[in-house]
Parts: C-alpha cells; sequence; structure tokens
C-alpha cells in the first residue's frame, strides 16, 4: 500500500489548528493521528505593546507550523481571508506571513478557501462550528479529540475541536483538488520505485 503523510492548517494567530495522518493512494483512505491547537503563550501587562505581543505569537506560531509539516508528503491549508476589523486583518496579515514564510523555506502546500472546507465536509458554505466538529469527529472516531467529562458524559471540547476539526476538513478538501490529484499520481509512481 502507497500511503502519504498529510497535514492539514486551520491559521489563525490565537487557534491555529493543526491535522495530520495518513492518506493511503490505493483505497483513498484518511487515517488522523495527530491533532493540535497552536495558542501563542503571550506576555502580560499593561507595558507589553501589541505588536510586541504580535511577533511573539507569529515565532511562536512559524516554528510550530514548521515543526508539524516535518516529513509531510502533502500539506493542505484553509487560507485565511480578509476581514472587516482592523484587529481581524491583523491576523489575517500575520497568518498570510507565516504561510509566505513557509513557502519561502521551500515548502509548498496546497490552498483551500474556507467555504471549499465546509462545502467537502458538511456540504454547506454556511456550516456551523458545531456541525464541523460533529462531521469530523464522526468520520474520525480515531482521532484524537480532546474531551471533557462531565456527570458521566464524555463529551468533545468544543472551543479547541472546533479548530482541529478545520483542519481535518481542509486535508480532505485539498485531496479533492485537481492539483493534488495529479501530484498524487506523481507522487504514487516515485514511492512505487523506491
Amino acid at each position: 500500500m502507497t500511503a502519504l503523510t498529510v497535514v492539514g492548517f486551520d491559521p489563525s494567530l490565537r487557534n491555529w489548528g493543526i491535522a495530520k495522518g495518513n492518506y493511503c493512494l490505493d483505497n483513498a483512505r484518511l487515517q488522523i493521528t495527530e491533532l493540535a491547537v497552536t495558542k501563542p503563550a503571550l506576555p502580560k501587562g499593561k507595558q507589553v505593546r501589541q505588536n510586541s505581543k504580535d511577533l511573539e505569537a507569529s515565532l511562536q506560531l512559524a516554528e510550530r507550523a514548521l515543526s508539524a509539516v516535518q516529513g509531510a508528503d502533502a500539506i493542505f491549508v484553509e487560507v485565511p481571508v480578509g476581514s472587516q476589523s482592523s484587529r481581524a486583518m491583523a491576523s489575517y496579515g500575520i497568518c498570510c506571513g507565516i504561510l509566505g514564510s513557509l513557502r519561502a523555506s521551500g515548502i509548498p502546500f496546497f490552498e483551500v478557501t474556507p467555504t471549499e472546507v465546509k462545502l467537502i465536509s458538511v456540504g454547506d458554505n454556511k456550516a456551523t462550528k458545531q456541525q464541523m466538529i460533529a462531521w469530523a469527529t464522526s468520520n474520525h472516531p480515531e482521532a484524537p479529540w480532546p474531551t471533557k467529562k462531565t456527570k458521566g458524559v464524555v463529551t468533545v471540547v468544543e472551543g479547541t475541536a472546533e479548530h482541529m476539526a478545520d483542519a481535518v476538513a481542509a486535508i480532505y478538501a485539498g485531496l479533492s483538488t485537481p492539483e493534488f490529484k495529479q501530484a498524487a499520481r506523481l507522487m504514487s509512481s516515485i514511492k512505487q520505485i523506491a
């Protein structure tokens, strides 16, 4: 069986979702083996400037993103879109800067849109966070989802799982692109030779 190591990203300044797994080219099956959310630990206090906090967040996010893609055969990223508020635009700019630095470092990735991510998973471009989580957890019960136990009932921690679910869906959206399908044929041939 020919398998690829795949990584999905849901970039965000405060909660960068990461999903890793194995995609079998022979039967088109995806197994999710790792899930994470990078939440930068920022300095506190009135004396710390916002730009210093943003710089520290971008450093931590970039380091984690670089670490996550080591050994990956294919990377899929839900590339963020612009926003109306200035703070959201700062997040957008930092995330795009980190993604640009990955490419500048020679690390290619497949871009997908938030709409493509929602359509490939839930089938609705206005899918809610709860719908995305329900889709991802039902399709990948093997994944290490964050859970909590309340009064004997185990549930998924939504605040963290939503970013992980989007990262999983980013993989699915990327796997369905013509660009990936073409690259997969080439990768399959190379892996069979090796």
